[in-house]
């Protein structure tokens, strides 16, 4: 019975992730970038595929609705799971979404950085903590104006809120995201480091 019990949150984890890695691999920013007529977005400043270099465009509605969808295909991916399967199943799928928009297999393996999808899967696994993740990096946002900054602590403190909140389980899962933002964001870092980060609005890497 233990064996498969085991076997079952090992299934269903793992079909979470297959699926969730589907879906988060949809890389909206590159398709609504060339359906607006700016050609590939990875041409465009930064080369990311994410909101913030959809803004770098000038077009802020554009910018809005891809980190719109961004956050809701994490969400999605939780929710879908929540549905049909269980807990295991949704922690996989909030992981696989953030793997799927930073490594899509029909780029190469060549995606975004994950945030909006990281903060999409975070508050549908917990409201509590994604507001806090979420208000974490609007309020760093606004006194830094600077996106991968304001990333960078709102998902160093998402292990920390689910922590505070008793969710110790989910503890485990945020951290192993957080450690894949931030080696996402490794030039970033290199770049805040050496005072040169490009801040929210700049068109210009």
């Amino acid at each position: 019975m233990i064996d498969a019990f085991i076997n079952h949150i090992q299934l269903t984890g793992l079909l979470g992730i297959i699926g969730g890695y589907l879906l988060g691999s949809i890389p909206f920013g590159l398709v609504l970038a060339r359906m607006a007529g700016y050609g590939d977005i990875r041409k465009i400043g930064s080369g990311n595929i994410g909101a913030t270099n959809v803004l770098r465009t000038g077009n802020k509605p554009l910018a809005l609705l891809t980190l719109i969808l961004d956050s809701s295909k994490g969400a999605i991916a939780v929710l879908l799971a929540a549905y049909f399967a269980d807990t295991h199943a949704m922690y996989g799928a909030g992981l696989g979404a953030v793997l799927g928009h930073c490594f899509p297999i029909w780029l190469k393996f060549k995606g975004g950085k994950g945030v909006a999808t990281t903060l999409g899967a975070i508050l549908a696994l917990s409201w509590p903590v994604g507001l806090s993740a979420c208000l974490t990096w609007l309020a760093t946002a606004a006194f830094f104006r600077m996106s991968s900054l304001a990333a960078l602590v709102a998902l160093a403190a998402s292990p920390l809120f689910a922590y505070l909140y008793g969710l110790h389980g989910l503890v485990y899962l945020l951290s192993l995201i957080a450690l894949i933002i931030f080696i996402r964001h490794h030039a970033n870092i290199r770049r805040l480091l050496a005072g040169t980060e490009p801040r929210i609005g700049d068109k210009k890497k």
